[in-house]
């Protein structure tokens, strides 16, 4: 790997770094946000809401950087972000939020699948997963790092005062990446705009299974996701303390599991180690319910499941960018929105299935969420079984378009 592909790499992993601390930091401020903006937590929560609906239109974007270019779909994507961010800034109010949380999700949207197009673009397939997983840094030191900054700057300035340090930072990341990534010529022959791409990708059966799998590993991880503070609160009275302590456990974890990615998945094949931290996320799944007989236990549980989860599935991500390179960038932004329907789904099950176990006594709160994640799990290993046979039935030269 040459010098100039390396610094690129680490300028990708610093822009994620700021837009994944723009999605993560509403959670822990939500609060926070909406007594400075004077609304309610009904109205903040529709604000959050739509924006996960956002999620599934990536696609109808990232066609830009498979037909003008890998650059110029980056650089489009960290544009509508700071176009986000400014809305606050020049008019701090709540529809102005409402706005700001649309446009930075979908400038993020339309940047990670071009970036990952991108490398998927330069980097051989055999090294492509610990390249890949090196840029999903950005997804838990976004968590780790941004957060507690953003924290201070509320503290000292205000719930508007992270917005201009985010715009100014994103004009800096498009100034280094406009000098640090060469224009690139779209796929060859590919001209066919949005609905010629997602058709294609869309009637591609292998594209499809590949998508199929990673819906139904997003759907397990939020059986889980919705509940766990509910399940800690209710099994242990200690609400502040051990959400947050739940927190940083699940920082650590998807760092532990982005750095497992970027150790072994290239030597263990991308879809084994799909398949290995889909398998070991159902055992964990299944522990929890055991595990939460104490606090400590739940905590082990809690590791084991984000780690395991997030090894599966950033794991996937190398494996889609060679399911179908000739639209690389709209499967990418499909896999994005695949994933957010694969959230939804989540939340309209879990609910039920948590009162479900919160009706009996005799059973842990969690148990009906964990054996319908471990479930929604093998339902994705079946997938991705089926999508490993196209693709060795299939090699990438026909895959072509």
């Amino acid at each position: 790997m040459n010098r100039s592909l390396r610094l690129q790499i680490v300028a990708f992993t610093a822009t994620r770094v700021v837009l994944n601390t723009m999605h993560r930091m509403v959670y822990p401020f939500l609060l926070t946000f909406g007594r400075g903006m004077g609304v309610d937590l009904a109205a903040m929560t529709l604000a959050v809401t739509t924006r996960s609906l956002v999620g599934a239109s990536g696609p109808f974007l990232a066609f830009v950087a498979d037909n003008h270019g890998r650059k110029v779909g980056m650089i489009l994507g960290l544009g509508i972000f700071v176009l986000g961010v400014s809305l606050v800034i020049v008019w701090p109010s709540y529809p102005a939020f409402f706005l700001a949380l649309i446009l930075t999700t979908l400038g993020k949207y339309v940047f990670d699948p071009a970036m990952q197009a991108y490398l998927g673009d330069r980097v051989a397939y055999e090294r492509r997963g610990r390249v890949l997983a090196i840029t999903e840094l950005g997804w838990s030191l976004g968590f780790m790092l941004g957060v507690p900054l953003m924290g201070l700057l509320i503290a000292r300035g205000g719930w508007t005062a992270p917005f201009p340090v985010l715009a100014l930072l994103t004009l800096a990341a498009i100034g280094i990446l406009a000098w640090l990534v060469p224009r690139d010529a779209p796929h060859p022959g590919n001209q066919n705009g949005l609905w010629g791409n997602l058709r294609r990708v869309l009637t591609s059966p292998v594209a499809v299974t590949g998508l199929v799998m990673c819906l139904m590993l997003s759907t397990a991880n939020e059986m889980i996701n919705l509940v766990f503070g509910a399940w800690m609160e209710n099994s242990f009275g200690l609400k502040i303390a051990a959400l947050g302590a739940a927190s940083a456990v699940i920082g650590f974890a998807e760092l532990g599991g982005e750095a497992l990615t970027a150790g072994i998945t290239d030597r263990l094949g991308k879809a084994r180690a799909v398949a290995a931290g889909v398998m070991l996320n159902c055992l964990a799944a299944l522990a929890l319910p055991f595990l939460g007989s104490s606090l400590v236990g739940a905590f082990i549980g809690l590791f084991l499941f984000y780690l395991t989860f997030e090894f599966a599935i950033v794991s996937s991500i190398p494996l889609m960018t060679e399911v179908f390179p000739p639209a690389r960038a709209t499967l990418m932004a499909s896999n994005q929105a695949a994933h957010s329907l694969g959230r939804a789904l989540g939340a309209l099950v879990t609910a039920p299935l948590f009162a479900l176990g919160q009706a009996s006594a005799s059973t842990p709160d969690i148990l009906p969420s964990a054996v319908a994640s471990a479930a929604f799990n093998l339902i994705g290993l079946l997938a991705l079984y089926k999508l490993h046979a196209q693709m060795t039935r299939q090699p990438a030269a026909e895959r072509q378009g």
